[in-house]
């Protein structure tokens, strides 16, 4: 079973206790703060994709809010229901072996059952999702296909105002949670859920909270082990791999600029044919509006050094997007223009890795085919945005792709690679369009369509030949 305590190392508690015991000092002073016109300083950000899973899910309600004279006063338990269908169409798809057409069909059921405040300190969350996938062409993987497993399934200690209270007045609370977890932090695109895939990331080990999302600061760290997915058994923690983080969050400017500074390190102990690995990731990602003037920004920025077995690692990351939108316009659209890059190892030869880590983030804002992962890329974005009413949202969008390094790998057509560059480092570009309609409160419906037009980088290294994938998804929330 998960839970297991042999897969905890009793190194790892003291860890996480350091980082407690040095990090509430500094924080536990009440600042005062600009005066808010809301009850929090939470700001949410305006670039693409990048707004966060909350917490507890989205389709989870409260026991008392279902409507049930009975159970008007059960605001303890929070429970949700949620199924997904997508249907896809994909013609010659390059992460495939081959070329070819294939029509999946995906399903995604996942429910989940939440206790808090009757029993506080102690809390406990459970969420249940099953993928399947059927009517493809190919064998089944994990990106589409875990059959019944425990995506959130934790014990938590929960002190809702001990370190205080913010300028305005929310409680400041402690938070130590030990399990499985199915979290969601910065943009999305280091650590992310990934809720378009059939299936989700997942980690079991610590996570604690030093205040909450409604505050003027937070502090999240993080001692975990990444689940793997398999398909037809409880998932394993990955064969000794530790996460660990520290995610800050400072919202007292947040009606001008949210700063989330960071530290994240990935540890791979050697074991069988696999080598030591250490990566530290530093960076700082900060967003916000322009004043009144229709502006908004996002941009992060991330620094890795550390050991690969023998060679030593120096990678960076990062993105910028600018983004305007027109508030007189009665469609309210946004446009924005997007630049993100990771770096590629530049010499396979010598003795610097320079390949970025890219940890287990969300792909799909970078490609809506999936094409692409946050490693070895450089890509500038066009994009549009808006709402012609108010149950309809639609988007469009045009992207370029280079390699960072034509002497690196491309991930996710097979990890094809030129050792040599002589293969050219354009990988192609793409044109995407996406449909939301809100069918009803509970239910959701989305068309979506990108036309992938290949590079000289896939043309030698994968095949030749334009891409199409259309699809169509309905979600519906029973609670």
């Amino acid at each position: 079973m998960h839970l297991n305590s042999k897969h905890l190392r009793k190194r790892h508690v003291p860890f996480l206790a350091a980082l407690l015991l040095i990090a509430a000092p500094a924080f536990a002073e009440d600042y005062e703060a600009p005066k808010l016109t809301r009850g929090t300083f939470y700001q949410n950000p305006l670039s693409y994709s990048t707004t966060r899973d909350p917490d507890p899910p989205k389709y989870a309600r409260s026991v008392s809010e279902l409507g049930i004279d009975s159970l008007l006063n059960v605001n303890w338990l929070d429970v949700g229901l949620d199924y997904r269908f997508r249907y896809e169409y994909r013609d010659d798809d390059i992460r495939r072996a081959q070329a070819g057409r294939d029509e999946p069909w995906l399903h995604r059921t996942r429910a989940y059952i939440g206790i808090k405040e009757i029993a506080d300190p102690f809390r406990f969350a459970a969420e249940l999702q099953d993928s399947r996938r059927y009517n493809s062409n190919y064998a089944r993987d994990n990106r589409d296909f875990n059959e019944f497993e425990f995506i959130r399934l934790y014990g938590e200690l929960y002190f809702k105002d001990l370190l205080g209270h913010d300028a305005i007045g929310n409680p400041r609370p402690l938070s130590i949670r030990y399990g499985i977890h199915n979290f969601e932090f910065l943009d999305r695109r280091l650590l992310g859920n990934n809720q378009w895939r059939n299936t989700a990331n997942t980690f079991q080990g610590f996570h604690a909270s030093l205040g909450q999302e409604s505050n003027d600061w937070q502090l999240d760290l993080l001692a975990v082990q990444p689940l793997e997915r398999l398909k037809y058994e409880w998932d394993e923690p990955t064969e000794q791999k530790w996460l660990y983080g520290a995610i800050g969050h400072w919202r007292r400017w947040s009606d001008i600029v949210t700063l989330e500074p960071y530290y994240l390190a990935l540890n791979q102990s050697a074991h069988g044919a696999v080598a030591e690995r250490l990566v530290h990731s530093p960076g700082l990602r900060a967003y916000g509006i322009v004043g009144n003037s229709g502006f908004d920004y996002d941009a992060s920025f991330t620094y890795q050094f550390g050991r690969n077995g023998n060679r030593s690692i120096r990678a960076y990351g990062g993105n910028v997007e600018l983004g305007y939108t027109l508030a007189s316009h009665p469609w309210k659209p946004r446009i924005s223009a997007f630049y993100g890059y990771a770096s590629g190892d530049r010499d396979p030869n010598d003795d610097e890795d320079n390949r970025f880590e890219r940890f287990y983030g969300f792909g799909r804002p970078w490609s809506a085919n999936d094409y692409i992962v946050y490693e070895n890329i450089s890509t500038p974005k066009l994009r549009v945005e808006a709402k012609p009413r108010h149950n309809l949202r639609f988007d469009f969008g045009y992207s370029w792709y280079w390699l960072a390094s034509d002497k690196d790998r491309f991930t996710n057509a097979n990890n094809a690679r030129d050792r040599t560059g002589n293969s050219g480092g354009f990988v192609g570009q793409e044109f995407d369009i996406r449909f939301r309609y809100t069918l009803s409160p509970k239910t959701e419906i989305t068309l979506g369509y990108a036309h992938f037009i290949p590079g000289n980088f896939i043309q030698n290294r994968v095949r030749r030949g334009d891409t199409d994938f259309a699809y169509f998804e309905f979600s519906h929330r029973f609670f």
